[in-house]
């Protein structure tokens, strides 16, 4: 990847990297590098974002730099990640920009850019856009008179023709169930709340709805399930939903606050799909990070578990290769690609909370087949990107990790990799024995360590 787009996009913290003139530059290049995709015709962006206080900030000036290259723009507002890739295949623009840093803290922000049929923009796009944006924004004309873009602001129906198509992935009346949804003070504050009470028998209760442009996933959310879990508890729900600020991503909690995670949720959805004759290949798509007990499930189940590097762009792109329709990571972001591009939260819910009412069963008794394992990680830091190069190539370590993969009996398993984006190296060890996979974990962390005091290796 180049300078500045990583795995998802543009990131970083609002005027200490990502600042008005970057974004403006990024509006100026996307328009450009659409443009010549087009022949020289006009294109066409949604455009949309999630809470933040710098969102407005961001917004503007990709929309001065787009309408100034002459490209129009549909301003969706305020509404999820996935909403903007649904809206740009919807609304037949040729790209979607999502202003957004996900399940971050509220002074990060990011850009994500979406192609025309709702999927990420390819490297070679993001390269050219990139060239332009660090060597050639000032070589971009400008457009004057009618040739200038326009924007139109379409918030409202966005908001209701996405509700209307999640509302329609459903056969069920979801009658029977109370749920908590936790919105993370984040973008599905616009949408959740209309699409549950789209379900007249489903009784909902919405909280953390009331962003404040710093309060996003703060001790909300999926990223802090603990008073979700609480509130479960004490109010005798079926079930609690946590978005993330973009609510691309959903985790529940059952009806005794344990939670629920993205490999339990592929698990039970995965099976049902499987029993209706919709799963493709009878495969799950997951990363190497899953956990052990989905693993076990789909060879108990006769499912097919493929494994992709971590990230939900390296699960996407293994499901379109091999023309799978159902993956995602243990973190709750989960592709139901019959229904749409990306990751989807609410989309998600959805689909778990029709496989409850038609059920009839707890949460807990559907889940009870996917057992997680006790799973250990521990981050061990390093000098630099070299150093962590060398430490994975030590033929030292490959020998520790099977003597201490030996200690688990065949009863879990071991994964040491380098960090993508930071200078670190990620130990996890799971096994049935919490306690021995934390010793395990520990073990090879410590010997990492000293392999990255020695100055023998380079």
């Amino acid at each position: 990847m180049g300078k500045l787009f990583g795995t998802d996009g543009i990131r970083g913290v609002v005027n200490a990297g990502l600042d008005a003139e970057l974004a403006y530059r990024v509006g100026l290049a996307a328009a450009a590098v659409l443009a010549e995709v087009k022949k020289g015709a006009k294109p066409r962006f949604t455009i949309g974002k999630d809470t933040r206080i710098s969102c407005d900030l961001l917004k503007g000036s990709l929309i001065g730099g787009l309408c100034s290259a002459g490209a129009d723009v549909l301003d969706l507002g305020t509404i999820p990640t996935p909403a903007v890739a649904w809206a740009t295949v919807e609304y037949q623009a040729d790209a979607g920009i999502v202003i957004s840093a996900s399940h971050n803290p509220f002074e990060h922000n990011g850009i994500k850019i979406f192609n025309g049929q709702g999927f990420k923009l390819s490297d070679e796009l993001e390269e050219k856009i990139e060239e332009i944006v660090l060597f050639g924004a000032n070589n971009v004309p400008r457009k004057t008179h009618g040739d200038i873009g326009k924007v139109s602001y379409i918030a409202p129906k966005a908001v209701d023709d996405y509700v209307d198509h999640l509302a329609g992935t459903v056969r069920d009346d979801l009658s029977g169930l109370r749920i908590l949804v936790d919105c993370a003070n984040g973008a599905s504050y616009t949408t959740a709340g209309k699409l549950f009470d789209r379900f007249d028998r489903l009784r909902t209760d919405v909280i953390n709805a009331d962003p404040d442009g710093v309060n996003i996933n703060d001790h909300c959310g999926s990223t802090h399930m603990e008073a979700l879990a609480a509130m479960v508890r004490a109010g005798g729900y079926d079930v609690g939903i946590a978005f993330d600020g973009d609510a691309d991503r959903c985790l529940a909690v059952d009806e005794t606050g344990e939670l629920v995670d993205g490999d339990q949720i592929m698990a039970v959805c995965g099976a049902q799909m499987r029993r209706e004759g919709r799963l493709k290949g009878d495969a799950i798509v997951a990363t190497v990070m899953s956990n052990l007990g989905l693993r076990l499930f789909c060879q108990d189940s006769g499912l097919t578990f493929v494994a992709t590097d971590v990230g939900d762009r390296n699960v996407l792109e293994r499901m379109l290769a091999d023309g799978y329709n159902l993956g995602g990571e243990q973190s709750g972001h989960m592709i139901f690609l019959d229904y749409a591009t990306t990751g989807d939260g609410e989309l998600t819910a959805l689909q778990l909370l029709q496989l409850m009412s038609e059920s009839g069963k707890k949460l807990s008794e559907l889940t009870a087949v996917c057992r997680r394992y006790p799973q250990t990680l521990v981050n061990v830091p390093v000098s630099d990107n070299a150093r962590k190069a060398a430490i994975m190539a030590d033929p030292g370590l490959a020998d520790r990790i099977r003597e201490e993969e030996s200690r688990l009996n065949g009863e879990g398993r071991i994964l040491v990799r380098p960090s993508g984006t930071e200078s670190l190296i990620r130990v996890m060890v799971e096994g049935k024995d919490s306690a021995l996979a934390e010793q395990c974990a520990q073990n090879l962390a410590n010997f990492i360590k000293n392999i990255e005091d020695r100055r023998d290796i380079e």
